[in-house]
């Protein structure tokens, strides 16, 4: 069912995206994987659209924040008002309490707007006052930042940036996509006219159907020796955290699903590494010194240790 639904998506999203397979698989995993999704690229690449033409075809509920440096918590999580009329103090729920909330420059916001995000991101409830609300399901953050302009901005810190199951650049297209990207939108914008492929209750269905994918001891294993190789490198200040075993877990799970399969393979481990433990290491001065960045320190473990042979 999920790698039907998978195709189904991808074909439907590459209505309005041109080029970008890789890119659409892994909002998909972390759609399956009710994870959230930091893309940090330069203006004009694409986000945005790829946030709503998600949300167009998984039916789901869409709202967008744009953070800026004067946003508050409150107008994302909402607030507490008094209805004189009613004569009581009623929620009026904020941008948050949507299926997929795209944060827009996220960076661009206070530490103290940010960290409204911290709960709903990892609990899928949003704390206000003294009332806890739930959040709809299935809940994804999309938030992008800019890496380029960096004045006025506030760096997410490693709590932060722990809660995104994966991090990904949109990148450029080539010459023949940008091409295709003027004739696509040359009469009307296709997402006016795009249709929803599922439901939300069938994703809801998919999340609970991607944990049982298989994963045997051996690959199991791999994937944490993986992640501890991290925590001793000699480049690396900050090594993955468990909740990054986790993710990679998982993620190699919806990997799996996408491309038919019931069983994770070491292959599976070596695409997602990248995509999931790159933004949530800390490399060391002397590193970033070399011209070293995490991604090439993940290149590297993920070729020092060993991998598991599937008889």
């Amino acid at each position: 069912m999920i790698a039907e639904t998978a195709v189904h998506l991808r074909q439907n999203i590459q209505k309005v995206i041109i080029g970008k397979d890789d890119v659409i698989d892994i909002a998909l995993i972390a759609m399956l994987c009710e994870g959230h999704l930091l893309l940090e690229d330069v203006p004009g690449t694409g986000k945005t659209t790829l946030a709503k033409t998600i949300a167009a075809s998984l039916g789901c509920s869409f709202r967008r924040v744009q953070f800026t440096p004067d946003l508050l918590p409150s107008d994302v999580t909402g607030i507490y008002y008094y209805n004189q009329k009613q004569q009581e103090f009623e929620f009026r729920a904020g941008p948050i309490f949507s299926q997929i909330l795209l944060a827009d420059e996220i960076n661009r916001a206070t530490p103290r707007t940010q960290s409204a995000l911290l709960e709903a991101m990892q609990e899928r409830q949003v704390t206000v006052d003294i009332a806890t609300h739930a959040l709809p399901r299935p809940f994804l953050v999309l938030a992008t930042q800019n890496p380029i302009e960096l004045e006025g901005t506030f760096p997410l810190p490693e709590a932060q940036l722990d809660r995104f199951l994966m991090k990904l650049a949109l990148g450029y297209p080539d010459e023949q996509e940008e091409n295709d990207i003027l004739l696509r939108f040359e009469r009307q914008d296709p997402l006016d006219t795009l249709e929803k492929v599922v439901e939300p209750d069938d994703i809801l269905a998919m999340q609970t159907e991607v944990r049982q994918i298989r994963v045997e001891e051996s690959v199991r294993r791999y994937i944490v020796n993986v992640c501890r190789q991290t925590r001793h490198h000699e480049d690396i200040e900050l090594g993955a955290s468990p909740r990054a075993t986790m993710a990679l877990y998982r993620t190699c799970q919806a990997l799996a699903a996408i491309n038919g399969r019931d069983y994770v393979l070491p292959d599976d481990v070596k695409q997602m590494a990248p995509y999931v433990l790159t933004h949530r290491l800390v490399v060391n001065p002397q590193t970033r010194l070399r011209g070293r960045k995490p991604e090439d320190v993940i290149r590297e473990v993920v070729e020092t240790v060993a991998v598991p042979v599937i008889s």
